[in-house]
């Protein structure tokens, strides 16, 4: 089997910022290779309780461990792209070769709160589009105006990142994917069956990102009692596991709590990967390298993650890298 990267999923919606740099610390000496982290506004629900700043906390995180870490981020509305390059730049500068970036159109939960427009999937997509073209373009120190979704007037950064950083395409549906396959030097999408896995990626190729990388990141719950496994993934992820169009544009934490009331236990297993066996674990994951993935990020959505860091990184991660 093919060696592959394993990383660790430090979601800022569950936990506190404090915690997660523990956490982040704890993996690497367990032989996670990498992280991944969120960066939201607000969190799926009122329970989860939780949404500190991302980008504060990567200084903090990069420096206590030797890992990579990469960010899913929504340039355009809440965030202007420039500030975003300058953002990665200086992480880049400081932690050569550590970190990338994802790039996604957005949810209406954490962009609504500069009170603008919220635009169609298609017009958000092209804002994506136009948000990597400044970015890149600020990163090789050209000066930068730009007209179009996005305003940029006379932007240019003085610290750059001496390289420039890989931008990875959000991917959700199989539309999305293909799209992405032209402009991403890679493609992040989520876990699902192996049959809908390979399509995203069969899309992925199909829309020019032959022979670029792809990034999983696998909802998972692990404890060592399948019913704390399968309560834990209900109590903090039940709101999550609809479909892109619908997780898109619902407006609050109360709305997905409001969502989440119909999913029960037992539908959980649909979108995330309920087991108290790592050999169970270990199989999927296999599965998912077997369909082409080149790098995984774990996510365990229960609150228990220092069994789950402890467990797999004696148990699942040696038999992957």
């Amino acid at each position: 089997m093919t060696k592959i990267d394993i990383g660790y999923h430090a979601s800022h919606e569950q936990f506190k910022p404090s915690e997660l740099i523990r956490y982040v610390a704890l993996a690497q000496r367990a032989g996670f290779t990498s992280i991944l982290n969120s960066d939201h506004f607000f969190p799926w629900g009122e329970t989860q309780g939780e949404s500190g700043f991302a980008w504060s906390w990567l200084g903090a995180a990069m420096q206590v461990t030797n890992l990579h870490f990469g960010i899913v981020n929504a340039p355009g509305q809440r965030y202007h792209p420039a500030i975003i390059a300058q953002a990665v730049a200086t992480i880049c500068e400081m932690f050569p070769d550590r970190f990338w970036i994802a790039v996604g159109s957005g949810q209406f939960l954490n962009e609504h709160i500069t009170a603008e427009r919220w635009p169609s999937k298609d017009e958000r997509n092209q804002r994506v589009i136009e948000c990597v073209k400044v970015m890149r373009a600020l990163w090789k120190g050209e000066s930068v105006t730009h007209n179009g979704l996005v305003q940029v007037y006379d932007a240019k950064l003085y610290t750059l990142p001496g390289y420039t950083p890989m931008v990875v395409g959000a991917a959700l549906t199989e539309q999305t994917a293909r799209w992405a396959g032209g402009w991403a030097d890679a493609m992040i999408t989520t876990s699902r069956p192996p049959d809908k896995l390979k399509k995203m990626i069969d899309a992925f190729r199909e829309g020019g990102g032959e022979g670029k990388p792809v990034y999983l990141k696998v909802q998972l719950s692990f404890d060592t009692d399948m019913a704390r496994a399968t309560q834990g993934a209900h109590q903090q992820w039940r709101n999550n596991i609809f479909a892109s169009s619908l997780l898109s544009d619902i407006r609050s934490p109360a709305g997905f709590d409001a969502a989440g009331v119909v999913v029960r236990p037992e539908d959980m297993s649909a979108a995330v990967r309920i087991s108290d066996s790592t050999d169970q674990h270990l199989e999927w994951l296999s599965a998912d390298i077997q369909a082409g993935v080149t790098q995984l990020y774990l996510h365990n959505v229960n609150l228990s993650q220092q069994n789950f860091i402890e467990v797999f990184g004696e148990k699942v991660i040696p038999y992957l890298i």
